[in-house]
């Protein structure tokens, strides 16, 4: 959920089947309104995650997701590459991301990225009108900036649309539209909701949700546009109370990429 390890999983929050390309805004009618239902908050947690493809691991990410004094939902993550992936291509990767615990928008992303020999700095500014970014990259002691503002109401962060989307009825057949900007584009998610199977994961045996999830780009003329680099996704969700992120499939430029829950460790005890 949202985030994933960007290029092993071609994941944040994250992660996707592409879609026609669509003409005029005829699909903003088609938005899901963004009102939270009435399930439960989620729990204070601690969770690890692998990432990679073919069944190679190639990446690991620890997460802690709390709820903060003042009434903000935080998202703090950290992972990188191991292994051999890690001789073949080296990155880290920390990410911070602000969500409003009452209405679940999100406020702010801070997202830090280490290669070989690049550094990327991506922060976020969220409104219930827009999004601001400043993004910024050093190489070779070359210094790259560049800021964006989109406004688009209802325009979401990937955690965020991860909390609104645990707290939907999500029966069978159901499907959700929502805009998502991860980091420096915005894409419309459409998340269809294919039924129920039990899955096994390394953290264990659960009951799953199974979802299919489908992006597009929005383009500067608020057309939509495929996704070259991603096929297919499909994504399970713990079907119980926490509605955790227990596996993800996706089908994207360089193959069969995942995501998979190792261990969770909860705050609060169930009520």
């Amino acid at each position: 959920m949202t985030i994933l390890i960007k290029r092993s999983a071609a994941l944040a929050c994250i992660i996707l089947f592409a879609t026609p390309i669509a003409r005029g805004q005829s699909w903003e009618a088609n938005l899901s309104p963004f009102v939270p239902g009435s399930f439960a908050e989620p729990r204070p947690l601690r969770a690890r995650y692998v990432f990679g493809w073919s069944g190679f691991t190639a990446a690991t990410a620890d997460f802690r997701l709390e709820k903060l004094s003042d009434d903000r939902f935080q998202l703090e993550a950290h992972g990188g590459t191991v292994g051999l992936a890690r001789t073949l291509w080296k990155y880290d990767i920390r990410h911070t991301a602000l969500s409003d615990a009452k209405t679940l928008r999100p406020l702010s992303v801070q997202e830090d990225e280490k290669l070989r020999s690049k550094e990327v700095a991506t922060a976020l500014t969220y409104s219930p009108t827009g999004v601001s970014s400043a993004r910024e990259e050093r190489q070779d002691g070359a210094v790259k900036s560049k800021n964006r503002r989109l406004d688009f109401p209802d325009i979401l962060s990937v955690n965020s649309a991860l909390l609104f989307l645990r707290t939907q009825p999500l029966t069978d057949k159901a499907a959700y539209r929502v805009v998502v900007y991860p980091a420096t584009s915005a894409y419309l998610c459409t998340v269809t909701v294919i039924g129920r199977e039990r899955l096994a994961v390394a953290s264990g045996k659960q009951e799953a949700i199974k979802l299919d999830v489908q992006l597009s780009k929005i383009g500067e003329k608020r057309e939509l546009i495929p996704h070259n680099k991603f096929r297919k996704a499909t994504v399970w969700l713990s079907n119980d109370a926490d509605r955790l992120v227990l596996r993800v499939e996706a089908q994207v430029y360089v193959g069969q990429v995942f995501a998979e829950l190792q261990s969770v460790q909860f705050d609060n005890p169930k009520p």
